[in-house]
C-alpha cells in the first residue's frame, strides 16, 4: 500500500498562492445544516486561507491541437501532475481492461487502438494511494464502461443517431441501478442486455467494485451514473434539434456530465471510506464538483485534437459566442479551468483544518486524481495519437 507523506499533503491542502488567488473567495455565509461540518472562519470571521508558493502547480509545456479553426495552442494549466508513475503497474492494469473489454464485446475491431490509449495507465496514475491492480482495475473497468456509453453510442458504434441516446441511457440506469421487473417480462429485458457490449460491461464493472466498496461507495456511483446519464440526454437535444447553446448552459452541463463518477471511487479504491455526513455536507459537495468541472473542461482542451470541429466544447462555444478567434476562445477556456483549479485548493485546505483524516484523505486524493488524469491527458495516444477513437 502506498501513501502519500504529509509534506505533499500539506503542499496540496494549504491553499493557493500566486497570481489570481486573491479573487478566491471561500464559502459563502450559509447558515449550517443538521450534522454538516463545523464553520470555517477565523475567530473575525473571515476564511482560512494559507498561501504557500510551494502549492502552485508547475505549468506544463504548451500543448498543440487543432480545433475548427486550424492549430491551437493550449497555454499551460494551473493543474498538479501525478503523484507517482509506475510504468508496469500501469501495464498490468492495461492489459487485463483490454481483455476485459475483448470479453465483454466493448471496441471490437478497435482492441488495439483502444490499448494504445493506456486507460490502465491513467488508473493508476490518478490513484497513487494504492498499488494493489485488481483495486485499479475494478475503477479502470467503471471507467471504460463509463467511456464506452460516449465512443459506442455518441462518437462510433454502428448507430449513433441522438435521438436513440435517452433509451439507451435509461437501459444502463436499469442495469446500474437494478430493475425488478415481473417474472414474464424480465427476460426480454435480460436479453437486451446479453446482446449490448456496455450493459453487460456495466454490470459486470458493478459486480467487480462491489469486492472493494461497501454498500453506500456503490449507492455513490449509482447516483454519480444518473447523473451523466441527464447530461447525456441533454447533449442529445443539442444533436437532434442543431441548437448551440449558449455558453452558461454548455458550463451548467459539464456539471452532469463530467468526471464525477470515476472520482467517486478514490475512497473505496484507496481502501477507507469518507464518512457519510461530509461526502454529504453541502462544502465538501460543492468542492467535488468544482474538481470534477475543472477536469472535464482540461479534457476539452486536449481531445480538441480528435474531435469532430463542429463538436460541441467550451472553446467552440466561446468563440461562437464572442466573435473571438479559435485560439482566443481556448485561452478563455483555460482561465476558466484556473479559476476553478484555485477554488478547489483553497477550499480544500478550509475543510481539511476542520474534517476528518479520511476528509483530508479524500480530497488529498481527489487532487492527486486530477493530478493523473492531467498527466494521461497530456501524453495518451487517444489525444495525441492522431487517431480518433
Amino acid at each position: 500500500m502506498l501513501h502519500i507523506d504529509e509534506g505533499l499533503l500539506g503542499r496540496i491542502l494549504s491553499g493557493p498562492a500566486g497570481p489570481g488567488t486573491t479573487a478566491v473567495r471561500l464559502f459563502r455565509e450559509t447558515p449550517p445544516e443538521a450534522g454538516e461540518l463545523p464553520p470555517v472562519g477565523a475567530p473575525g470571521g473571515g476564511p482560512v486561507v494559507a498561501h504557500d508558493p510551494a502549492t502552485a502547480a508547475d505549468p506544463v509545456a504548451a500543448t498543440g491541437v487543432r480545433g475548427s479553426g486550424g492549430s491551437v495552442t493550449v497555454p499551460p494549466l494551473y493543474c498538479p501532475e501525478a503523484v507517482r508513475d509506475d510504468p508496469a503497474l500501469g501495464r498490468v492494469v492495461n492489459d487485463r481492461l483490454v481483455a476485459w473489454a475483448a470479453e465483454m464485446g466493448l471496441f471490437q475491431g478497435r482492441l488495439e487502438r483502444l490499448r494504445s490509449h493506456d486507460f490502465g495507465r491513467l488508473f493508476m496514475l490518478a490513484h497513487p494511494d494504492t498499488d494493489d491492480a485488481d483495486r485499479l482495475l475494478a475503477a479502470a473497468r467503471c471507467g471504460l464502461a463509463e467511456w464506452a456509453v460516449d465512443d459506442h453510442w455518441v462518437d462510433e458504434g454502428d448507430d449513433t443517431r441522438p435521438e436513440l441516446i435517452g433509451p439507451r441511457v435509461a437501459l444502463a440506469h436499469a442495469v446500474v441501478d437494478p430493475v425488478r421487473l415481473p417474472p414474464r417480462y424480465y427476460g426480454q429485458f435480460e436479453q437486451v442486455v446479453a446482446e449490448e457490449p456496455v450493459l453487460k460491461a456495466f454490470r459486470s464493472a458493478l459486480t467487480l467494485l462491489g469486492t472493494i466498496a461497501n454498500p453506500t461507495q456503490v449507492a455513490r456511483l449509482r447516483h454519480e451514473l444518473a447523473v451523466m446519464f441527464v447530461g447525456y440526454g441533454q447533449e442529445a437535444e443539442w444533436r437532434m434539434s442543431g441548437r448551440r447553446p449558449a455558453v452558461w448552459e454548455y458550463l451548467l452541463h459539464r456539471y452532469e456530465n463530467a468526471f464525477f463518477p470515476c472520482m467517486v471511487l478514490v475512497d473505496p479504491v484507496g481502501g477507507y471510506e469518507l464518512p457519510a455526513h461530509e461526502f454529504a455536507d453541502h462544502r465538501v459537495r460543492r468542492t467535488y464538483l468544482y474538481a470534477g468541472v475543472a477536469n472535464v473542461l482540461l479534457n476539452d482542451l486536449y481531445s480538441m485534437a480528435k474531435e469532430d470541429p463542429t463538436d460541441t466544447n467550451l472553446p467552440n462555444l466561446i468563440a461562437a459566442e464572442e466573435g473571438c478567434t479559435l485560439q482566443e476562445a481556448v485561452d478563455q477556456a483555460a482561465v476558466i479551468h484556473d479559476e476553478l483549479m484555485h477554488t478547489i485548493e483553497a477550499e480544500s485546505a478550509a475543510l481539511a483544518a476542520v474534517g476528518s483524516p479520511e476528509l483530508k484523505r479524500f480530497l488529498t486524493g481527489v487532487w492527486a486524481w486530477m493530478g493523473g488524469s492531467h498527466t494521461w491527458h497530456r501524453t495518451s495516444a487517444r489525444y495525441h495519437g492522431g487517431d480518433t477513437a
